[in-house]
């Protein structure tokens, strides 16, 4: 897949990314958090406006298409880039994981690892308060805050390849 960006000056950044063939999927992300869409037919055909989102439905969208709300297919983490370098994922915990029936203070989390768990999703519930002294259980989703090396090194703790 290729992604290219450039700088639109006073309007704010164009990112064109290759979806099949020679068309391309191109986005306008304005100063002001309107997004535009639109879909461009071969490198040198004129864009042909899809439609535009405001800021907070673009966001809303964008959580919807990385699969927060919902995973058609079995996952074991789903990775979302907060910043350059910093990552945030959800990581299901499995019946054979070393975590269940730890808390995260008693298995030392956030030293062995470097990451911060935000969150544990619990069937219908996310928790978030005391998230050190919550006993963790086979089915909960923890999601996770940290750079690309803490992450990797937290699966493996989570998997018991640590």
């Amino acid at each position: 897949m290729d992604i290219s960006e450039s700088d639109l000056p006073g309007v704010g950044k164009k990112h064109e990314i290759e979806i099949g063939g020679d068309k391309r999927l191109v986005i306008v992300t304005h100063n002001t958090g309107k997004r535009q869409l639109f879909l461009k037919d071969g490198s040198d055909a004129d864009s042909e406006e899809l439609f535009e989102l405001s800021d907070q439905l673009a966001r809303t969208v964008g959580t919807i298409l990385e699969g927060a709300y919902f995973q058609p297919v079995a996952s074991e983490s789903v990775e979302t880039m907060l910043a350059e370098g910093t990552l945030l994922e959800w990581y299901a915990i499995g019946d054979d994981s070393p975590l269940v029936g730890e808390t995260l203070r008693s298995a030392d989390v956030a030293n062995r690892t470097g990451v911060t768990v935000v969150a544990i999703q619990r069937e219908d519930e996310v928790l978030s308060d005391t998230l050190a002294e919550t006993e963790l259980r086979a089915g909960d989703t923890l999601v996770a805050v940290g750079d690309r090396e803490s992450c990797d090194q937290f699966e493996d703790l989570l998997t018991g390849d640590a």
